[in-house]
């Protein structure tokens, strides 16, 4: 049994919104009582007892969409690099560095990528992995790392046709094989769906595959009019818009998550609405590779799934939550925009996603659900009461603000130590596979 407590409690249970001076009591993987830190240590006075010391007591974050093998781009130069638009930024990064990952470096990537995850209380993780040089075996890596960190994760392969048909049923494989084994964990910490890269690089016939070979009871995991040239493709090959062209390969429903979203129109809207698809939105990323903004605002005023993402490089989910902020109101010039949406698709919306695909009840702290709790360093200047919250933790707080990270009642981390792994020996590890694949990258 393990309780946290003394600490201000946000509960994202509409009928508790916040406790003060609030504890949360565990119980193996799940919450055994919401209350004031008297009342629960009183019911379990032989529990272990971590103390948040006056700071906040929260849910876990959950991060919709990620990209595990980004880890080792942070910083990376890459010789005659000079992207002029999105696709340059494809090939001469992205596309440059799966092409290189050796099955090692993509676990090693893996638990880069974890780890900086705990450290910013994320415990859930939507993977979307590339590793072109070397795809069987790939997502049994991640998993690997997943398990011995204690992180909760959905992973799938993006199955792309871009390095020819031969990798490209490798790729369709290697995600049935995944499916397969990922739903027979009984665990309620792996689970894994089909990832597709986008509709510009996935041929008709890679489509009919996939729509054959696909296991029951998994959705696809695909990005949808990221760049504008996804767009312009689809209608000059297909003769159709893209949420059109997955709609007719049955790929849409209330499974499948459609990444980023951003050229697309009312009519496609209508299409993920009715099939209850569900869609991510990336902030960061789409500002960062000048790809747009996507109408975010009017998916979520229309009642469909939308949670968010980092989409790599960076695993802060409070840093997503920032740039979603200013980049809808500054897009629609409206300085009322996004204040409620985003934290809707944060707190709610991105657990009612990890629903689709993990039994257990995430996102909130009530009796039953998870027990996926962080505590954050944050002592409010201004009074904190359940009107006003979000706009705390907008303007208050960041990922490194977490000083403990507890993911299905295991303390992944306390006082900014993680406590299953060597961090420092890994991360050694991890340097040195990132200089390896630098070099690897520049040497060609």
């Amino acid at each position: 049994m393990l309780i946290v407590g003394n600490g201000r409690m946000i509960t994202r249970d509409a009928s508790c919104a916040l406790i003060e001076n609030g504890a949360v009591a565990m119980d193996g993987g799940t919450i055994k009582m919401v209350g004031t830190t008297d009342e629960v240590k009183k019911a379990f006075p032989d529990a272990e007892f971590v103390d948040a010391r006056g700071g906040l007591i929260m849910p876990a974050f959950i991060n919709a969409h990620e990209h595990i093998y980004s880890a080792f781009a942070r910083g990376l130069s890459v010789n005659g690099y000079n992207p002029q638009g999105f696709l340059d930024i494809l090939d001469g990064m992205w596309w440059n560095i799966d092409r290189h990952l050796t099955l090692e470096q993509t676990k090693l990537s893996a638990y880069a990528t974890y780890i900086d995850s705990i450290k910013n209380g994320v415990t859930t993780v939507f993977d979307h992995h590339a590793s072109f040089g070397h795809i069987t075996g790939s997502l049994h890596q991640i998993e690997e790392a997943a398990k011995d960190l204690g992180v909760r994760t959905c992973l799938c392969y993006e199955i792309s046709d871009r390095d020819g048909m031969e990798k490209s049923k490798e790729s369709v494989m290697e995600n049935v094989d995944f499916i397969r084994y990922a739903q027979q964990d009984d665990s309620d910490m792996l689970a894994a769906m089909m990832g597709m890269h986008a509709s510009f690089t996935i041929s008709d016939e890679t489509m009919a595959l996939c729509r054959e070979l696909k296991p029951e009871g998994v959705g696809y995991h695909i990005h949808v009019a990221e760049g504008i040239y996804d767009l312009h493709q689809c209608l000059k090959e297909h003769s159709k818009r893209i949420v059109d062209r997955l709609y007719d390969w049955d790929i849409l429903g209330p499974k499948t998550l459609l990444g980023h979203c951003i050229y697309i129109n009312e009519h496609e809207m209508d299409l993920i609405k009715e099939t209850d698809t569900m869609v991510v939105h990336n902030p960061e990323s789409n500002m960062g590779n000048a790809c747009g903004c996507p109408p975010t605002m009017e998916l979520v005023h229309r009642g469909i799934l939308t949670g968010l993402g980092t989409d790599g490089y960076t695993h802060d989910m409070m840093e997503s939550f920032k740039v979603a902020n200013i980049l809808h109101k500054h897009h629609l010039c409206d300085p009322n925009a996004a204040w409620g949406e985003v934290p809707k698709m944060l707190f709610e919306n991105n657990a009612k996603i990890a629903g689709r695909y993990f039994d257990q009840k995430l996102g909130v702290l009530e009796e039953g659900a998870a027990a996926d709790v962080i505590i954050v360093n944050y002592n409010p200047l201004t009074p904190m009461n359940e009107n006003n919250i979000n706009g705390h933790l907008v303007f208050g707080v960041t990922g490194h603000d977490v000083v403990t990270t507890v993911a299905n009642g295991k303390v992944l981390m306390k006082d900014r130590r993680l406590t299953e792994i060597d961090e420092a020996k890994v991360m050694a590890d991890c340097r040195q596979a990132a200089a390896e694949l630098g070099k690897r990258i520049n040497s060609r």
